[in-house]
């Protein structure tokens, strides 16, 4: 049986090929490639450090990895269409998991790249210019790649060797053990990278500071995270606030001077990774960005309403909390700039009253009185329409959408694919991460300016002053309260709760939908049993604690 924990980095991999006319990184398959040419030529070498880039294409903008990152919070819970119930849920949670499957085989396929790559770079011809660098590179990737592994599974199979051919045994390492080598990954990244790369999508040194940074954060290092956000902040790399947050969302602004890291999708979807039996047989089933699709509610059976480009094709997989709708502040633009409410109609076959263009459907977190209600020609679905008294979903089909990741120029209406890129780190996560270490050091009132940033963008126009926090406004809860505002489905929301030891008292508290399962071992995920199927050791590498 062949072990679902490595691949061998060059038949089960899709190559990344780099178009310089085209400044960007872009997807496809040479074929001839054999482990010699790879690991002793540039050329070969490029191929492979390209391709340890792509797996993350499998995590970010994909179900499995929204699922696993934003769902199963105190912020999302399922919409009608969700398929991982166990997830966003924890409704019988096991190692049969396909998302959790999905994820284990394809980052530990990267990291396996990764190793290959960093202990036999020296024999890859590479300039002494180039060496550095790419190295670099493939330390940020194996560190990326390591940190979700560890807070997704804990101490899971840990190593920094190449492995070809069949593995039949796992490890189980400590965490602290995962955590000493991304650190020693990401300093080596930070002194060999350069403040900007060529082609976009590859990480430079600000991106591995902040994601430094960010990991300061996760283990309590909250000095060095304080100091390394500030390096990102001061560190004069042309990073700046979108002015308008809404702005941040146009298909026209992907390449945002506030997006620190990204994961790039080509325009060119047949450069992306859309499975292929000829050309790209490990490529994800759905491929591109698919986020699109995921957070939508169903609209297109509604009176008035028919499916179109504009609106999206609603898979509803997954709708907000009554919790996340609240957080919002009438001052704050960040509701009108993450959610749609209203849908206008586009039918030929349209109800009495309403002509093309009138407002069709309005969903809102708002309690409209039922006589309002009744006067109005098109559907409304208030407060007490979508939520009962005590916060649980009434209706998971009909609930203000997240607008954040729609793809108005898709090709045609049920396009799955979108160009979108996604933004991994951006700047605001950088000044919210120098807040929470400020705060964890004692320092609440720098903590409320690096807050007040951000939420000095966020506010509406003449509503900064009413935006504005006060040092003794400043907690861990606020701060976690700040950052789903802010971050709500950029796939950071259960990597937040579970570092700061709120995840189970959070959703306890605020998302009652996904609080009838939750366990205190829900804090890691069940190790896929593919894995443990395949193991020969399993006394030694069993399933994590609390499941079966």
């Amino acid at each position: 049986m062949r072990s679902q924990l490595l691949k061998t980095g060059f038949i089960a991999v899709s190559l990344l090929g780099l178009f310089a006319c085209e400044n960007t990184l872009e997807e496809y398959n040479p074929s001839g490639l054999t482990s010699e040419t790879v690991y002793t030529t540039p050329e070969g070498f490029e191929t492979l450090v390209n391709a340890a880039y792509s797996y993350q294409r499998w995590w970010y903008g994909k179900e499995e990895g929204y699922n696993i990152a934003e769902t199963g919070t105190d912020i999302w819970t399922s919409g009608a269409g969700e398929v991982y119930r166990d997830l966003t849920q924890y409704l019988n949670l096991q190692g049969s998991n396909t998302a959790l499957t999905n994820e284990w085989r394809e980052f530990y396929a990267a990291i396996n790249l990764c190793n290959g790559g960093i202990n036999r770079i020296g024999q890859a011809g590479l300039s002494a210019a180039l060496r550095p660098v790419r190295e670099g590179e493939l330390r940020f990737l194996r560190a990326f790649y390591y940190w979700h592994i560890v807070e997704t599974w804990g101490g899971v199979h840990f190593t920094t060797t190449e492995t070809s051919g069949i593995v039949t045994t796992a490890n189980k390492t400590p965490v602290e053990t995962f955590y000493n080598q991304i650190f020693e990954d990401l300093k080596i990244a930070v002194s060999n990278l350069p403040a900007t790369q060529p082609q976009y999508g590859r990480v430079t040194k600000g991106a591995a500071q902040a994601f430094l940074a960010r990991m300061y954060l996760t283990r309590g290092m909250n000095k060095e995270a304080l100091e390394t956000a500030k390096a990102v902040l001061d560190g004069n790399y042309g990073y700046k606030l979108e002015a308008n947050y809404a702005d941040l969302w146009k298909m026209s602004n992907l390449k945002s001077k506030e997006v620190i890291y990204t994961v790039d999708y080509s325009a060119n979807l047949a450069l992306n990774d859309l499975a292929n039996s000829t050309f790209n047989p490990y490529g994800h089933g759905r491929g591109s960005n698919n986020a699109h699709l995921l957070f939508l509610m169903k609209y297109d059976d509604r009176p008035g309403m028919t499916r179109d480009i504009t609106n999206g094709r609603p898979f509803n997989r997954y709708m907000p909390t009554r919790f996340l709708l609240d957080l919002f502040p009438a001052e704050d633009a960040r509701y009108e700039g993450s959610f749609m409410e209203s849908w206008y109609a586009n039918s030929n076959t349209l109800p009495a009253g309403i002509a093309k263009g009138d407002t069709a459907v309005y969903c809102t977190k708002l309690e409209i009185a039922d006589a309002v209600e009744a006067s109005k020609k098109y559907q409304t679905y208030d407060r007490s329409d979508i939520y009962l008294a005590d916060g649980t979903v009434k209706d998971n089909l009909r609930y203000p959408t997240l607008s954040k990741f729609m793809d108005p120029t898709r090709a045609s209406l049920n396009e799955a694919q979108s160009a979108r890129d996604v933004f991994v780190i951006r700047l605001a996560e950088v000044y919210l991460i120098a807040a929470e270490a400020a705060m964890q050091t004692g320092d609440l009132a720098k903590a409320a300016e690096y807050v007040n940033v951000v939420r000095t963008r966020a506010a509406k126009p003449g509503k900064a002053a009413a935006m504005q926090v006060k040092a003794a406004d400043i907690t861990l809860d606020f701060i976690l309260d700040e950052r789903a505002r802010e971050l709500a489905g950029e796939q950071l929301r259960w990597f937040d709760l579970k570092r700061t030891g709120k995840l189970v008292e959070r959703i306890k508290k605020y998302a009652p939908d996904n609080a009838v399962n939750i366990q205190e071992h829900h804090t890691v995920r069940p190790i896929p049993q593919t894995q443990l199927d395949a193991v020969v050791n399993k006394s030694e590498f069993k399933q994590n604690a609390g499941y079966q």
